[in-house]
């Protein structure tokens, strides 16, 4: 019983959002100012050692060549991404171009966690794009769309120089820039617009919004999801509920969607578990090739927090069907295990 009582508690809105700790912070500034101040310091200089170590359990020991390039210039700066390389090979590489997540107001290409994907990736023989791009904090949802695209442009248009494959090429990303991933990949197959697809293999979304209304739902606890939610698409589900719709993957699912590869922890309480659900069943009735890994205990980014044996498993599944999708011909559709499959049929 009380074992239950503290689960429930870890998962509940007052302890994801972390407004546990303000109360022994109000009670220091209250009663010992100088107190409350260090202790914010040292809860500051702990969080952010926590963001600057996080990697995945499987990051390589090896070194890496990283090359930097400017894809473009715009009125805020020159928007750069790194490319890694993979140890060996003299041909032209696969190259998945990543996207960091961050709620689409925050992160940046290469902070720890995505230089440790893109190590990862370089460790598997492909190569990887971190891609920086505006956030929503000063632009708007529309203009960091732009820059994703224009990244993928750059990227076939420099084949050659940056020494890829543009006929290998895959979409990835993070939570945020697993939307990004998805509603490029997504959008363009339903309007057929050959060009910018051309070369593209397939997409990998780790625990991303397919639906941002999802992000106000019951199971969505994090305040800072919705909050920005709210400040990049300028307004709330029912003031700008076209936006809500425009920008949400699931809107533009069709039959010539390309491969798709959905990663979620069970125990989202950031993204809900059911957004990649609802997306997966979409794929499965347009019967879209796609495979979707869930960790049964894990929660948002847990690839950087669960070091476990599922965790291994997901990040070697994850290559494989970036492996798979290098053939030409159509991957089998498959779900986790039986048990998730009967959880799509009810």
């Amino acid at each position: 019983m009380l074992k239950t009582a503290i689960n429930a508690f870890k998962k509940s809105w007052f302890f994801v959002n972390k407004l546990h700790l303000l109360i022994p912070f109000l009670f220091f500034l209250v009663f010992n100012f100088s107190g409350a101040i260090l202790g914010f310091l040292v809860f500051s200089f702990l969080f952010l050692i926590r963001i600057l170590t996080q990697k995945v359990p499987l990051d390589p020991l090896k070194e890496f060549e990283k090359r930097v390039f400017v894809y473009k210039r715009t009125d805020v700066g020159d928007l750069k991404l790194d490319l890694w390389y993979p140890e060996n090979g003299s041909e032209p590489h696969p190259l998945v171009i990543y996207a960091h997540g961050g709620g689409w107001i925050s992160g940046f290409r290469n902070q720890p966690n995505n230089v440790s994907w893109c190590r990862y990736l370089a460790s598997k023989g492909f190569c990887a794009a971190s891609v920086g791009y505006r956030l929503g904090i000063v632009k708007s949802i529309d203009e960091i769309m732009s820059d994703f695209s224009d990244a993928i442009a750059y990227a076939r248009e420099h084949a050659a120089e940056l020494h890829i494959d543009p006929e290998r090429l895959f979409l990835m990303g993070l939570s945020a820039g697993g939307h990004l991933a998805l509603l490029y990949t997504a959008y363009q197959t339903f309007h057929s617009n050959r060009e910018r697809l051309k070369g593209i293999r397939g997409v990998v979304a780790f625990y991303a919004p397919t639906n941002l209304k999802d992000l106000f739902e019951r199971d969505s606890k994090s305040f800072f999801a919705r909050f920005a939610v709210l400040l990049t698409l300028r307004g709330t589900p029912a003031s700008v509920e076209e936006l809500y719709q425009e920008y949400s993957p699931i809107r533009w699912l069709s039959e010539r969607m390309k491969p798709t590869l959905l990663v979620h922890g069970k125990e989202d309480t950031t993204v809900p578990f059911n957004s990649s659900v609802n997306f997966a069943r979409g794929l499965k009735r347009l019967k879209v090739p796609f495979r979707f890994l869930v960790h049964q205990s894990g929660n948002h980014t847990f690839e950087f927090s669960k070091k476990d044996v599922q965790t291994d498993w997901i990040l070697e599944q994850t290559v494989r069907f970036l492996r798979a999708n290098l053939k030409d011909r159509k991957p089998k559709s498959s779900l986790l295990n039986e048990e998730l499959r009967k959880y799509y049929e009810n």
